[in-house]
């Protein structure tokens, strides 16, 4: 951590690295305090938020989700992220993108203004971190990371596995329920190489996907559930996606379908920092709806999951660390 420089490091701040202090309680609220820019050049990382909700079947509300994760983020944005030894933004130029743009009035036209939103990002040499949104966007921003990376290991923890087929099969629908079913048909991502964490809704059929539901992760503990994900994906371009039901109510009320029996923050927060290696390309944290959270521990977990994956992106992609 450096010494003070002042106010509203979002819009002030000189470089895009180093991590500086100023008051958690003001000032303006990019993540992380990384400065607000659309100008690739040099970047490293990019974090942006997609505030899409429309695919939601029950309680609405994640569209609010990438504002809250951002304001809970300042909390830490302070020091060094705890426990890892290094602070990511020493070795990554890290920018807050600010938001996708789409027209509500026009539904049919969300999906594609999302992926041409990541895939002009993912074009440019960045990686990409999303702050969602419901977890939908994830289908559109596979689609802009394939197209560079080929198809993908999928790393998805959730309470749900979103690999039910739409009720139609004429028609591809957009619910947060059913895009990895059409992710996984179309190539997007290789089931064989995939790995579902903390389900505990019934889906029987899995398309090849890896299941480690909640029961085998309570059961197995934390070390050995990440061996099983670092063996599944082995050195695959990874995208890594996190819908926050995957932590239990108690640890995250702030939710569309939350689910009883999840993982605690704390569960979660272990395994991802076992995955320390995997060749991650891309990443998000979705599902953060404020109108149902409680003293915003939601987005605070939220905020802590995606520094988690910033710290992984560093370790793989300027520490050079491999599994």
């Amino acid at each position: 951590m450096e010494a003070f420089n002042g106010n509203d490091l979002a819009i002030t701040r000189d470089s895009l690295y180093g991590t500086y202090s100023e008051p958690t309680y003001a000032g303006v609220t990019s993540f992380m305090r990384r400065r607000y820019s659309r100008d690739l050049s040099g970047v490293d990382l990019v974090i942006t938020g997609v505030p899409f909700d429309t695919a939601t079947t029950n309680r609405p509300g994640t569209r609010f989700g990438p504002r809250a994760i951002r304001a809970a983020s300042i909390t830490s944005a302070w020091e060094r992220h705890y426990p890892w030894e290094f602070d990511p933004f020493d070795h990554l130029a890290v920018i807050d993108y600010g938001d996708c743009n789409f027209d509500h009035a026009l539904p049919h036209k969300i999906p594609a203004a999302i992926e041409a939103h990541a895939e002009q990002i993912v074009a440019a040499g960045c990686g990409l971190l999303t702050l969602g949104g419901d977890h939908f966007i994830s289908y559109p921003l596979l689609k802009a990371h394939a197209k560079k990376h080929g198809s993908l290991s999928l790393v998805h923890f959730d309470a749900h596995s979103d690999t039910w087929p739409d009720a139609d099969d004429s028609e591809q629908g957009v619910s947060h329920g059913t895009m990895f079913y059409h992710a996984a048909r179309q190539g997007l991502v290789d089931p064989a190489r995939s790995v579902q964490i903390g389900l505990r809704t019934t889906n029987d059929d899995t398309l090849g996907f890896q299941v480690l539901d909640a029961p085998e992760v309570h059961r197995c503990g934390a070390q050995q559930i990440a061996e099983l994900i670092r063996a599944r994906v082995g050195d695959n371009p990874v995208y890594l996606t996190f819908d926050i039901d995957c932590l239990d109510p108690a640890f995250a009320p702030g939710t569309g379908t939350p689910v009883c029996g999840g993982l605690s923050t704390h569960q979660a927060l272990e395994i991802l920092r076992g995955l320390r290696g995997i060749n991650l390309v891309g990443m998000d944290v979705v599902e953060v709806s404020p109108p149902y959270d409680h003293a915003e521990i939601t987005a605070l977990a939220g905020a802590t999951v995606a520094m988690e994956m910033v710290c992984l992106y560093a370790a793989r992609h300027k520490l050079g660390e491999k599994i």
